[in-house]
């Protein structure tokens, strides 16, 4: 289990526990996080899930595929740390990661 903490471009921030094996964007839509939609339902082809990782964290949160790299490159705002919540699974390492979400994302 992690604590995951999504920041609103507001700055309005929601901590939410989120089950090993679960990705960030699915523990966000069960915990009626604003702004994540996950419209593709998880299959990196529509980048409702983006979300920039704290510095820091970013080796911890696994690598890039190819996938995702190519729906980052269409998402508004992407920057070095921006990632897709959909293809970061939950797990202890990632115990108080803070994700911001990207202006875009309401």
């Amino acid at each position: 289990m992690a604590k995951i903490t999504y920041v609103a471009h507001d700055g309005a921030s929601t901590t939410v526990d989120v089950a090993d094996g679960v990705s960030l964007m699915e523990g966000a839509l069960q915990n009626g996080i604003s702004g994540i939609d996950g419209d593709c339902g998880g299959n990196a082809a529509c980048a409702t899930c983006h979300v920039y990782v704290a510095e820091g964290w970013g080796d911890r949160t696994g690598s890039i595929s190819e996938l995702e790299e190519a729906m980052l490159d269409l998402a508004d705002g992407r920057q070095a740390n921006s990632r897709l919540a959909c293809q970061i699974k939950a797990s202890a390492d990632l115990d108080g990661l803070v994700l911001n979400m990207p202006e875009t994302q309401h």
